[in-house]
């Protein structure tokens, strides 16, 4: 038997489809070793020599996949072809305890019965170049991960953290909203003439140039200028005076790499930088899709005949190119051995697995089917007309008097612009219909008359440049080379985790009070660790360790050893209550009379007691609104005393008293410190609206605990069914338990620990 191990169970069903009975396919779940999460995990004095760990999560597969290994005559490491899945292959030969030259290594681009066969014919040796990359990134990160976070902790509040490509995309978001509330609005007026040809076809032109000189945006600044030039115009007589006609070709794109996949995937359908990896990571484990962490450009030849031949049929030659269209990677340290995403079979078209996938696949799967196509078709052709309308006043405002330029009766002070296009042939738009509006104007000859319909001015203000949306910040982060594609969304993802950020109405990324507090420090006093151009050479230094032209240690010691000292200097030097003065307010402690101050915390502003330590009261600043994390406004804490004014401890008699955390309000006993008995107050954003598979009676809500949130059965202890996940109301197809989400992992899967289900 020949074991087959992937990191994921759904590319371990995949691939058994392919294989046969003398091959078994096993998932690792991920990395079956990583660094101690309890302490730093890496021996600074020994040349920062890692010393990982089997996490609690891993040891009962690992475990399995040990019992399997020793049964079978060769074991084949089938993880993905990157620094991770190399990493993930190295650590499964020391965790299994197998020589690397034991274990063969197969790589694919794309899960299909060809690729799969194809690499099982021509298997590898694990890249050490690859391993040591990661394990250089996974290093640093650590290092300034639990070097740098206690460090806020002390000077500024408990729980925050800080990370080498996390800080400075906090910084970027910072510095775009410093932007915005710079910004200062300018009003300006447009002039839009409404005219018309002998055959009484309309057609709108702007006022485009002023005294032969074109106009700046900005330049009629107010009203009254505006009016002036439509009084100026009164009377005047339009002529064609410019007409020109030409063909503009426009050009397919390129198919997706990571980065724009999730740019696009956002614009057009409004998926964050995560989701959009989770279902692209779903599509190619399922085998729809090549795989989604490239910064390739390259398609394979075969791709390329599958795509002619689909496009020859299925749309005629005139939407077919007479050789294959090859676009150069730019991106430096890309791969040219990868390839761009792209569908696994050119002629699965989206309509025909439509009932193989669920919306959001679907969706992910059409976009990156239709952009792969499109890449190998002929350009659209586009036919663009410009017409320049002369505004002529006339310098003798007589009756009767003809409208004679050449002898000095009129001038002209102001031109119109017009600009047309029609669609000529759609080409690669059939496949991938951009947005691009065609806007036809009248057939005009020049010096033709024009009639006009009407003037008309209109007032607009500019606009500050908006928040970045996911598209936005990971098109900012590519243009200064920090971090790297495949780490884009768990950025994103893990800086709104931490409180640094949140999504506004827009789904746009507004930075909170904290990110303001963490990022000023950092920037003064440690401008390293967010210094774009820093940042983006420790990336590179990460490439040429990937290349084989350096060692990992001594470039994690250059970084390492001036940081660590300006660190422990900092610790000196830096004062709390410089960093986070403290405001006054007009409170006053229920407790000890005290005044009450305004200190911003982890979740931002609150109330604290100012005879602190004496009294630790703490509550949330009247009138803040209910946020995600559950703090409320004193009008709702109000409201939920008067609910549970009634509510007796259960384990010392006293009354319960409605307090507020930071995730909001819980219920404590008033005979605190004698008494720590809490309750949680299930309010409407704790609530799944889920009943209790097992009792039947009671309700899933989400809970706090010391190790994060979970979801229980409200009817607790009577009922005491838990889940890790927030489930999603849906049952496993293969076992009946309730689905629940992985936040983690960023997917789907059954909530019963002996179903490896997952959606």
């Amino acid at each position: 038997m020949k074991l087959v191990i992937v990191e994921s169970p759904t590319k371990a069903k995949t691939i058994a489809k392919f294989l046969g009975d003398d091959f078994l396919i096993e998932s690792s779940f991920g990395h079956v070793r990583d660094l101690p999460q309890s302490n730093l995990g890496v021996e600074i004095e020994h040349d920062f020599e890692p010393k990982y760990v089997v996490p609690v999560k891993a040891k009962k597969n690992l475990k399995k996949l040990q019992q399997l290994a020793k049964k079978s005559e060769k074991i084949i490491l089938a993880t993905d072809e990157d620094r991770e899945g190399e990493a993930i292959a190295w650590h499964l030969t020391k965790a299994l305890k197998i020589d690397d030259r034991l274990a063969d290594r197969i790589v694919f681009h794309e899960i299909t019965k060809q690729a799969v066969e194809q690499a099982l014919a021509n298997p590898k040796k694990i890249n050490m170049k690859l391993v040591d990359a990661q394990q250089a990134r996974r290093i640093l990160d650590r290092l300034v991960g639990y070097e740098l976070s206690p460090f806020l902790w002390k000077k500024v509040a408990k729980g925050l953290s800080a990370g080498r490509v996390q800080s400075v995309t906090v910084r970027l978001i910072i510095e775009r909203e410093r932007e915005i509330k710079k910004f200062q609005t300018q009003e300006y007026w447009t002039v839009t003439a409404n005219l018309q040809n002998g055959q009484k076809l309309p057609f709108s032109a702007k006022l485009n140039k002023i005294t032969g000189r074109t106009i700046d945006k900005l330049q009629i600044k107010n009203e009254a200028q505006a009016a002036k030039i439509l009084a100026e115009l009164d009377d005047a007589a339009y002529l064609v005076a410019g007409l020109e006609k030409k063909q503009t070709k426009k050009q397919p794109p390129k198919p997706f790499t990571t980065s724009s996949l999730q740019q696009t995937a956002n614009r057009w359908l409004g998926f964050s930088a995560k989701q959009t990896m989770m279902v692209a990571q779903q599509l190619y484990e399922m085998g729809f899709i090549t795989y989604m962490r490239t910064d390739s450009l390259n398609l394979a030849d075969k791709f390329l005949a599958e795509a002619a031949q689909y496009l020859k049929i299925n749309l005629g030659e005139k939407y077919c190119l007479k050789a294959p269209r090859r676009f150069k990677t730019k991106t430096k340290g890309a791969q040219e051995a990868h390839e761009a995403i792209r569908p696994s079979q050119a002629s699965r078209a989206p309509q025909s697995v439509a009932s193989d996938l669920n919306p959001n696949q679907n969706k992910l799967y059409q976009l990156v089917w239709q952009r792969a196509l499109a890449s190998q078709m002929p350009e659209a052709i586009v036919d663009t007309t410009t017409v320049d309308v002369d505004a002529i006043t006339l310098l003798i405002k007589e009756k009767n008097v003809p409208l004679l330029t050449k002898e000095g009766l009129g001038e002209v002070k102001y031109q119109f612009r017009a600009n047309g296009q029609i669609l000529k042939f759609d080409g690669y738009l059939k496949i991938y219909p951009e947005n691009s509006q065609e806007i036809k104007l009248p057939e005009l000859q020049i010096k033709e008359k024009l009639e006009l319909l009407a003037i008309t001015k209109e007032q607009h203000f500019t606009k500050p440049p908006a928040r970045f949306s996911d598209a936005g910040l990971v098109k900012e982060l590519e243009k200064y080379g920090i971090g790297r594609p495949s780490t884009y969304a768990p950025t994103i993802n893990t800086i709104i985790e931490r409180n640094y950020a949140e999504r506004d109405d827009h789904k746009r990324l507004a930075p909170t009070e904290i990110a303001f507090v963490v990022n000023d420090l950092l920037v003064e006093h440690f401008p390293k660790i967010v210094d774009y151009q820093f940042t983006a050479k420790m990336e590179n230094d990460l490439d040429t360790i990937a290349e084989g032209e350096a060692k990992w240690q001594p470039i994690i010691k250059e970084f390492y050893e001036p940081f660590h000292a300006n660190l422990q200097n900092k610790y000196e030097s830096i004062k709390k209550q410089d960093l986070m003065p403290e405001e006054k307010s007009s409170e006053i402690c229920e407790k000890c009379g005290s005044d009450m101050i305004i200190k911003v915390g982890r979740y931002g502003k609150y109330l604290a007691c100012s005879a602190f330590p004496k009294c630790k009261n703490i509550k949330s600043l009247p009138g803040a609104d209910r946020d995600k994390n559950g703090r409320a406004d004193s009008q709702e804490i109000e409201e939920l005393k008067e609910k549970y004014k009634d509510e007796v401890c259960e384990k010392c008699s006293a009354s319960l008293t409605v307090k507020v955390g930071k995730f909001g309000p819980f219920l404590g006993c008033t005979a605190y410190p004698k008494c720590k008995n809490i309750k949680n107050i299930n309010g409407p954003s704790q609530a799944t609206g889920i009943a209790c598979p097992v009792c039947k009676q009671g309700e899933i809500v989400q809970k706090r605990s010391r190790r994060g949130s979970f979801y229980a059965c409200n009817q607790y202890p009577k009922c005491k069914t838990a889940f890790s996940g927030r489930p999603t109301g849906e049952k496993c197809p293969d076992c009946g338990s309730l689905l629940i989400e992985d936040a983690k992992k960023s997917q789907v899967k059954c909530s019963n620990k002996e179903c490896d289900y997952i959606k």
